[in-house]
């Protein structure tokens, strides 16, 4: 058996590109992409990907390696780039629509993007950024997105090459490129900058086609489900759904933009299956106007990661017959790496019970190798008591192929003993289930005592009048730091922050309770439903240290 081993025909690059060829020859007729009153079919979207890619190729000069960026929001033609971008050998690039153009014009930079396609929403935003360029550094070439259905579609420039132009110049039967290696690049992401600078998230085509499968398994996603498009596929390509949706043969149902009331009406007008979201489009779902939401035309499985879901917004969600599955990834991980794998008898529990045990983080997914919570000090594994906690690392092969040019970071958190360190704190219960407690920049240490935001936020969540709920460390002038709660109110909803804190005082222990709480409209988040702490850990600080707070 010495003498067996790898040979041409055992070990082609593993690529979750490839699903689309497979998926066009068995649902070549089945709809693969609904936008408004635009549909395709499977057939379709494989000869459009085609001809992005040999246009790329043939006419715009892209090579394997460049890198190719789009802005956009979830429309056909980001879905097109990416199957039609990595055909080429180069590397998909998806920014944040929600960037300042300070941000994108640095991003751009630091990737050294050839070619960038732009949403029509997003003209004068590039423009912007282009301006901010060096004049020693030469600009991305830009190929507009027109889309009829909004109001100012039109080029500019009646002679500029749009993205329609482009697929039009392209030829239904170019033959694409298979990477040679499954380790080459396929995407290059950037952090969402909830705690950091963003850094560049680089990913292989090996790591991209284990965590779709992988994925696919974990959620059990039936042949040709109908999914909805409410997480961005900006964030970490859409979780990898854009490639599992086509290994299915499902239909992507596809919005621009959406609130509660759009949401429910595409389920009911499509028949939506499935769908994906951070937290914060869970509560917009659980707690929308009466007005604003129609009849399930049956169960709607919901995945939610991003943060940790409050378990009233879970038990809500259900009560309205959404089937709410909890995982946790990060960019590194390409998608959803630890999922909350759900066991029958759970089913006998009380409601309650049900949410608090699915608002944990889980088991690791079939492709993780092993993932564990480590004390920082010792290095080793914390006990299994549920309340010790330590870092959360990772080990498995999603895990992304480093940082685009920083090798310091890269080094930081992948390190020489084989964990990839995630920055989250959390704890590993007594049945081998993780469960975070924070982010590690997030913890409040109060007194010598370790306080998690999460635990105080879960409270706030069950208070009937909290919308929103976001716990940071305040300056104290006698324990050094206490909790500071931001809380925004459903419509309709009063309560005063002396009831909210009477309201923690009777669930929580008194040095966890918050000795502030602010009540704002809205609170500051991420284009995908990340409530950003770092700002608000620097509005807590410009209240100044709370005073004599001892209890």
């Amino acid at each position: 058996m010495e003498r067996l081993g790898p040979n041409p025909a055992n070990s082609s690059a593993l690529t979750p590109i490839a699903f689309l060829e497979r998926t066009a020859t068995v649902y070549g007729d089945s709809t693969s992409i609904i936008y408004n009153s635009t549909t395709y079919t499977w057939s379709q979207t494989h000869r459009r990907c085609l001809r992005l890619a040999s246009a790329l190729s043939t006419h715009l000069r892209v090579s394997p390696g460049d890198v190719v960026s789009v802005l956009a929001p979830n429309i056909p033609a980001m879905y097109e780039m990416h199957f039609g971008v990595p055909m080429t050998g180069a590397v998909l690039n998806t920014i944040n629509i929600r960037l300042d153009a300070r941000t994108i014009s640095v991003l751009l930079r630091h990737s050294g993007s050839k070619l960038l396609f732009v949403d029509v929403g997003s003209r004068s935003l590039v423009n912007d950024a282009i301006r901010l360029f060096p004049s020693d550094h030469q600009p991305p070439r830009i190929i507009h997105i027109n889309d009829p259905y909004e109001e100012d579609h039109q080029p500019r420039d009646p002679n500029e090459l749009s993205y329609e132009n482009l697929i039009d110049l392209g030829d239904q039967e170019f033959q694409w490129r298979r990477p040679k290696s499954e380790w080459e690049p396929a995407v290059l992401n950037y952090t969402s900058g909830t705690t950091s600078a963003p850094k560049g998230v680089v990913h292989c085509h090996r790591g991209l086609f284990l965590i779709t499968v992988d994925s696919l398994i974990d959620w059990s996603v039936p042949k040709q489900p109908v999914y909805l498009w409410t997480l961005p596929m900006f964030h970490a390509n859409g979780w990898s759904f854009p490639w599992g949706i086509a290994a299915t043969g499902g239909t992507n149902v596809c919005l621009r933009r959406f609130d509660a009331a759009t949401i429910y009406t595409a389920i009911a007008t499509h028949k939506v299956t499935h769908m994906c979201g951070a937290p914060v489009v869970l509560n917009m779902l659980a707690n929308a106007p009466i007005s604003a939401r129609k009849p399930l035309p049956g169960r709607v499985e919901v995945l939610t990661a991003g943060a940790p879901p409050p378990a009233a917004v879970l038990h809500r969600a259900e009560t309205l017959g959404f089937s709410v599955s909890h995982g946790y990834g990060l960019t590194e991980t390409a998608g959803l790496a630890v999922s909350c794998a759900w066991k029958g008898e759970w089913n006998k529990l009380p409601a309650n019970e049900r949410a608090r045990l699915k608002a944990r983080q889980g088991v690791r997914t079939l492709a993780m190798a092993v993932i564990d919570v480590i004390d920082e000090s010792t290095g080793r594994s914390v006990p299994r008591d549920g309340s010790t906690m330590g870092e959360i690392v990772l080990r498995g092969g999603c895990i992304m192929l480093g940082y685009l040019k920083d090798e310091k970071a890269t080094a930081k958190t992948v390190k020489d003993d084989g964990w990839f360190y995630t920055g989250d704190v959390g704890v590993m219960h007594p049945d081998g289930y993780l469960e975070i407690r924070d982010r590690s920049k997030d913890v409040i240490i109060s007194g010598g005592e370790n306080i998690s935001s999460v635990e105080v936020e879960s409270v706030l969540y069950g208070h009937p009048a909290v919308n929103e709920a976001a716990v940071v460390a305040r300056p104290d002038e006698f324990w050094g730091e206490t909790p500071c709660a931001f809380v925004s109110l459903k419509e309709g909803a009063a309560a005063k922050e002396e009831e909210l804190v009477k309201y923690c005082r009777v669930k929580l222990p008194h040095y966890m309770v918050p000795k502030s709480v602010i009540v704002r409209d809205e609170l500051p988040k991420t284009s995908t439903g990340k409530i950003q702490k770092f700002v608000l850990r620097e509005a807590a600080k410009s209240l100044g240290p709370t005073r004599m707070s001892r209890i």
